[in-house]
């Protein structure tokens, strides 16, 4: 899309600052000369008010600019010092005073030593000006900065509307969001791993090497909140009262202050911007788009609705009946037939070798939530997906079962199968899997295991209870990737607590468990890169709590071995002699290692 003007300026401020008010003509016509406070020429201005008394503090809300002639200033030097810091305290920007009515040549030294002190600008006018001018041109320019405040959110809202209507990816509103805002963008999971990215025109390099560790520095605090010390605007991104990620803007861009910016919140328009992308993250998300036949779009649309719970069971029914399919009181058994490997022939598979085996690979191209690995063909993926697609409904119509069949997402079709009897369930899945065997012979073969995955779920007696068994069917199939047996079906027996955990390792509960568990011990790691106390813990709990065998483990003698532990148990609060407290601590440290693993 063409620019619309809101990335320039993006990272400026609603207000003028004092420092852009004395740049001013009507300003400029009145000879103006800093007195006190140059360090706080960058302070915005919010109004200007004139004023010739006093005690006008008092009717001050703070950031104004104090226009005055100095007629009713006290005479003294202890009123004057107490007028000073009386506008100080209430936050005003800064002083304007006209010279010649009260104070012919200068203002008194007393009150400009005051202003240095408080930190205050303090401006002499040396020709008469007209106060009406610098008023009516310093509103002007507010005004003019908000109206354009009123149009970059209306920008921003028709833009992220559009991109939920044509139902854009992750790669194209991350995109989006950072051209609009000018700054770079991150969607990172809850575990704060990399889903996407614009480095808006800066070093991807540098901006997400080590960023696991710098995400773990952003603590603000809300849903929606300005971390001042890191220089990131994050939100929350999730929908339903699931949240699963994080969207993060970077301003100012690259920790730049020059130019005169101020350092500050961000303007609202960028926390407006934060919020509609993460919430068409959040609705994309939601929303699968298919481009398949009628009948096929039917299957997926009531498929995905039994994962979703989007539809009543009676509705789904209803219309699956009219499809030909009953699930009504019948034995349902939810499947998903997958390959093995998300990339062609040539092209390396996460854990079997390439760059991102050991996790020491950069991280994902800026691309949707937990992007599957891409082939060199952009067509190749949906041609697969569609022959597999194909070759499950054939398998179905030899077999004679009925059911839905219909890809779910990208990698994976899903299948309903509705038997007469529970008694039917391990005759059907065994035909099921020959016949797709036949239809779809493996192509080359990965060491241990077949190229096409068939993992079904715990039968279910009922269709309000079946969701249960196509979501065990998905996580089923991602899990057994990793599983080098060629077994005709997988089932829930064949996974241990790792594969468990693999296939769990996307769930916000199973990432809030281990951030519960180790993210203090994670926090300090990332402060102190030199000493990575995750290691000594690991060692420790890997040789069954055998505190002589894990100093050997970790290479350390056993007192330095001992200090560390001492010092883990402090970090995360717990006593390291408790066997519970060690199995709950281990199964966070094998869920993390399955979270960062691809």
């Amino acid at each position: 899309m063409a620019g619309t003007g809101i990335t320039e300026g993006s990272v400026s401020p609603v207000f003028p600052t004092v420092r852009e008010v004395l740049a001013l003509d009507p300003v400029r016509r009145g000879a103006p000369r800093l007195v006190a406070g140059e360090a706080a020429l960058d302070r915005p201005v919010r109004w200007v008010h004139v004023a010739e008394v006093p005690d006008i503090a008092t009717l001050l809300g703070g950031g104004e600019l104090v226009l005055t002639t100095g007629i009713g200033l006290p005479a003294d030097d202890a009123g004057l010092r107490a007028f000073i810091g009386d506008l100080a305290q209430v936050g005003v920007s800064g002083l304007v005073v006209e010279l010649g009515r009260r104070y012919p040549s200068e203002v008194p030294r007393v009150m400009a030593a005051a202003a240095e002190r408080r930190g205050l600008p303090l401006v002499e006018l040396r020709r008469a000006t007209p106060f009406v001018r610098i008023t009516e041109a310093v509103h002007a320019l507010i005004v003019d900065a908000q109206l354009h405040e009123l149009r970059a959110t209306e920008e921003i809202h028709q833009r992220f509307t559009d991109l939920s209507v044509e139902g854009a990816g992750a790669a194209e509103v991350v995109r989006q969001a950072a051209e609009l805002a000018g700054c770079p963008v991150v969607l990172e999971n809850l575990s704060r791993q990399v889903l996407g990215y614009d480095p808006a025109g800066e070093s991807a390099e540098l901006l997400l090497d080590g960023w696991e560790q710098h995400s773990r520095r952003i603590r603000p605090t809300g849903r929606t909140a300005y971390d001042a010390d890191s220089g990131w605007l994050v939100t929350t991104v999730g929908a339903r009262g699931q949240d699963w990620g994080r969207l993060l803007l970077r301003w100012p861009a690259g920790g730049d202050l020059g130019a005169g910016r101020p350092v500050g919140s961000p303007p609202t328009r960028l926390t407006i911007l934060v919020e509609r992308a993460a919430s068409t993250l959040a609705l994309g998300r939601l929303i699968r788009r298919d481009a398949e036949g009628l009948e096929r779009q039917l299957h997926r649309t009531l498929l995905t609705a039994l994962l979703d719970h989007s539809r009543p069971v009676d509705e789904i029914a209803l219309r699956a009946r009219a499809l030909g399919v009953t699930l009504d009181r019948r034995h349902l058994v939810g499947i998903m037939v997958r390959h093995r490997r998300d990339r062609t022939p040539g092209h390396p598979v996460p854990g079997e070798g390439g760059p991102a085996a050991d996790g020491s690979g950069p991280p994902p191209a800026t691309g949707s939530w937990p992007a599957p690995a891409t082939p060199a063909d952009p067509q190749a993926g949906p041609a697969r997906l569609r022959d597999l697609a194909e070759a499950v409904g054939q398998a179905l119509r030899e077999t004679k079962l009925s059911g839905l069949t219909s890809p779910v997402d990208d990698q994976a079709v899903g299948v309903l199968l509705a038997l007469p009897d529970a008694a039917a369930e391990e005759r059907a899945l065994t035909a099921f899997a020959a016949a797709l065997r036949r239809r779809h012979p493996d192509q080359p073969v990965p060491p241990g295991g077949g190229s096409v995955i068939v993992a079904a779920g715990s039968g279910v007696g009922s269709l309000r209870e079946v969701r249960r068994s196509l979501v065990e069917a998905r996580q089923l199939a991602e899990a057994a990737r990793r599983d080098r047996r060629d077994l005709p079906i997988f089932r829930l027996p064949h996974v241990g607590l790792a594969g468990l955990l693999h296939l769990l390792r996307d769930e916000p509960r199973l990432q809030t468990f281990v951030e519960r568990e180790l993210g203090a011990l994670l926090t300090h790691d990332a402060h102190h890169p030199r000493e990575q106390l995750l290691g000594t813990l690991r060692a420790y709990l890997e040789q069954g709590r055998n505190k002589s065998a894990g100093a050997a483990a970790a290479h350390l003698s056993r007192p330095a071995f001992y200090e560390r532990l001492a010092r883990i148990g402090r970090i995360l609060a717990v006593d390291l002699d408790s066997v519970e407290t060690c199995l709950s601590l281990h199964v966070a440290l094998l869920a993390l290692d399955a979270i960062r693993t691809p």
